[in-house]
């Protein structure tokens, strides 16, 4: 409250933090502490901002009485709960409460009424209740406060009449008095508020219905709601000031850990510390459990309670207090008995699927509902605050609520929980299957193929840049459901959902997870013992271990798939594998063994009547004459690449083709020929997504514009490629920025 004076006070004078701060001889973050409630001023502190607040008198002195908590008592009741101990952040929130109360206390005759909403254990009530001791002083005729028990575990939520009767109770009406219905006692109560300036929290509401009997008639009044549930009717029909809490900071986690266990000791174990905070996924409850633990065992290592954390099933164990209230599994418990039972259905199921988000259509295959059931559901978990709509139609929760969604999960019948698993890994896996097939129309297709259970709902996909936004919206929950195919015996899922990868990784270079899929899948063709299935996967992790710069890798794992295919009899696999190995052999400047290998894999796909095989093949080659310094012969081969490639018009390939151009015709000093190639290189790039590749021809296009003295036309290319990588966050990106820097 002393800040909130400090903060009105000097407003009101026009002074900023900056020059208050200078004024009282403070420094400003003292100062942000003062005006948030975080830190009571000393005596000599608090005469010189009043002094700097140009207060003097009564208001000088009310001022100095209210710092030393001296506030003067109410008139009328004063139910707030004790203040919060060690309240910490939660800054914006507080600002937003105070814009509200001022409207509340200064505004138009109508009540003001903010509806706090935030899942369970975020800290919804602490933050009401504290803001209620910060204000409590500009509401003189008193506060009411009422738990609604909207989420009980009992089930037990308080009836309007219940908290009707006890606030007028509050109010001084004798039980005698009270009307025994409910809009005679709503009426009464009304009436008593009118002309009172008070303040009323009704904490832990279960709905709007439950609200709307409880709140004043007349002006002067602030009503502070705190809710699990979105209270959307209350901001409809009343004009409710939305807040929702979300999780605190990592800063603001630290801050309630040091407020409780000490400075020294975090300072001591600072891993421990950052491991604790997000184990508990910076949710207050669970901080404030485990300070609790740590505060009865100040000889404990910190780094031991953090191993304590680390499992997800045992950490809603060590999550226990020793009652219901503080026990985040029992609490958690409680948002989920209030859901229909389709939707605690759902919540249950979403413990199957490893995050970090959740689509429409994945949720739709994982219940096996239809996409407009399943939106449904999933808006009735987002109104309860179990869910949050990170982006549109995305929907995720953190940690906890995901272990804990997870023992639920454990609950489901095994036949049903491994159905819906099923189908959860169909939609991505059909679906990626299908934005591959987009990508890359001439890629040789898997070897074998799963059926789609009953009930999978796909993504809708139309073309190649929606194809793309799909996989790079999905890439970590793809890569996550590899591995959890291959862990809960769907093998032949797990593999072909790696193998509908690698298109997309090898267009946006992720070597990394293009690598990571692949052990998965080779650890299920193992498993299949599927012959074609591990060479195939030899052939994708060289790909993986080529992007990585790791080029040993990349050809011992491509000689093993040559040498399968080969005994195999698949001619198309053959040809392609060469091709792959001429490409490793060339990035280790091997041009003479990659021409060997070109040759054969040309070979071989004008056997198969390839025009997409044989384009390639020919660029391959037309590239290894060039850089063994060949220029004319490497453009003969690639410009009847180009022919052939006309009967395909497969980007991906004709990009290739024309950055070797590119690099052919720059050599030979035909800057207006390269500058063309090279322009046709990036536009193709572009289209099909590859995006790294479209900075390497941008970047080249603008050297050759400098050696053709157009720094003009440099600088262009180069800005757009430094875009680009500006963009992707990659490393090049210095050095293509110091080149730009140069041309002045």
């Amino acid at each position: 409250m002393f800040g909130d004076k400090v903060r009105a006070r000097r407003r009101e004078i026009g002074l900023s933090q900056e020059e208050l701060a200078e004024q009282a001889s403070i420094d400003v973050k003292t100062l942000r502490m003062i005006e948030t409630g975080r830190r009571t001023p000393r005596p000599s502190t608090i005469r010189r901002l009043a002094d700097a607040l140009q207060l003097s008198g009564a208001a000088r002195d009310e001022f100095v009485a209210t710092a030393g908590g001296q506030t003067p008592a109410p008139s009328g009741p004063a139910q707030l709960p004790p203040d919060v101990y060690g309240f910490v952040g939660r800054v914006p929130q507080l600002d937003i409460l105070e814009s509200v109360t001022a409207a509340a206390t200064t505004g138009p005759a109508a009540v003001v009424i903010s509806a706090v909403s935030g899942s369970a254990g975020v800290g919804k009530t602490a933050l009401a209740v504290h803001w209620g001791h910060r204000v409590r002083a500009r509401f003189p005729d008193g506060q009411l406060y009422v738990n609604l028990r909207g989420f009980d575990p009992a089930g037990s939520a308080l009836n309007p009449s219940e908290a009707v009767r006890g606030f007028l109770g509050a109010l001084g009406v004798p039980p005698e008095n009270v009307p025994g219905d409910l809009d005679a006692q709503v009426a009464l109560y009304r009436s008593l508020l009118t002309g009172k300036r008070m303040l009323l929290v009704l904490d832990n509401a279960r709905d709007s219905a439950q609200v709307r009997p409880l709140l004043p008639g007349a002006n002067g009044c602030l009503v502070l709601v705190t809710s699990r549930n979105e209270l959307t009717g209350l901001v409809a029909g009343h004009g409710a000031r939305p807040l929702n809490l979300g999780l605190l900071s990592t800063g603001e986690s630290r801050e309630l850990l040091a407020g409780r266990l000490g400075e020294q000791r975090l300072a001591a174990e600072p891993d421990a510390v950052d491991e604790i905070i997000t184990r508990c996924a910076r949710l207050p409850l669970a901080l404030t459990i485990v300070a609790a633990r740590a505060a009865m065992r100040p000889q404990l290592p910190l780094v031991e309670l953090a191993a304590e954390l680390r499992d997800s099933r045992e950490r809603l164990d060590a999550l226990t207090g020793d009652d219901p209230a503080s026990d985040v599994r029992s609490v958690f418990s409680w948002s989920s008995r209030a859901l229909s039972p389709a939707a605690s259905r759902l919540f249950r199921l979403l413990g199957l699927h490893p995050g970090p988000e959740v689509s429409v259509p994945a949720a739709a295959s994982l219940s096996g509902t239809d996409p407009d059931t399943a939106a449904q559901l999933l808006a009735e978990l987002t109104g309860a605050s179990l869910l949050a709509e990170n982006a549109p139609g995305r929907f995720t929760f953190h940690d906890l609520l995901r272990a804990y969604a997870g023992e639920q999960a454990d609950g489901e019948p095994g036949e049903q929980r491994q159905a819906a698993l099923r189908r959860m890994v169909d939609h991505y896996l059909h679906t990626a299957l299908a934005a591959d097939r987009i990508l890359d129309e001439h890629r040789l297709p898997a070897a074998v193929t799963s059926v789609i259970d009953d009930g999978v709902v796909l993504a809708p996909l139309d073309d190649s840049p929606g194809a793309l936004a799909w996989f790079t919206a999905e890439q970590p929950v793809l890569v996550a459901m590899v591995d959890q195919a291959a862990r809960t015996g769907l093998d032949l899922r797990a593999w072909h959902l790696a193998w509908a990868l690698a298109t997309y990784f090898f267009r946006r270079w992720q070597g990394q997870d293009w690598v990571a899929t692949q052990n998965s899948a080779m650890a299920s063709a193992e498993r299949l013992g599927d012959e074609r299935l591990r060479v195939r996967t030899h052939n994708d992790l060289a790909g993986g271990f080529y992007q990585l710069g790791r080029l040993d890798e990349a050809e011992k794992h491509m000689k093993l798939a040559l040498d399968v295919f080969a005994t195999l009899g698949d001619v198309s696999a053959e040809a392609g594998g060469n091709l792959n190995l001429g490409k490793v052999l060339s990035g280790q400047g091997r041009y003479q063994d990659a021409l060997v290998h070109n040759h054969r894999g040309y070979e071989l796909f004008e056997q198969t009547g390839s025009f997409f095989g044989q384009a390639a093949g020919l660029n391959a080659i037309g590239w290894c004459h060039a850089r063994l310094g060949d220029y004319e012969q490497g453009i003969a081969y690639c410009e009847r690449a180009l022919r052939v490639h006309a009967e395909t018009r497969a980007s991906n390939i004709g990009s290739e083709i024309w950055d070797s151009l590119g690099f052919a015709h720059h050599q030979l000093g035909h800057f207006t020929e390269a500058a063309h190639a090279y322009e046709q290189a990036a536009t193709l790039f572009s289209e099909s997504g590859d995006q790294y590749n479209t900075t390497l021809c941008l970047t080249q296009l603008g050297q050759v514009h400098l050696d053709a003295g157009d720094k003009d036309r440099t600088r262009a290319a180069w800005q757009r490629a430094l875009d680009i990588l500006e963009e992707l966050q990659h490393e090049d990106a210095a050095a293509l920025r110091e080149r730009l820097s140069a041309l002045g």
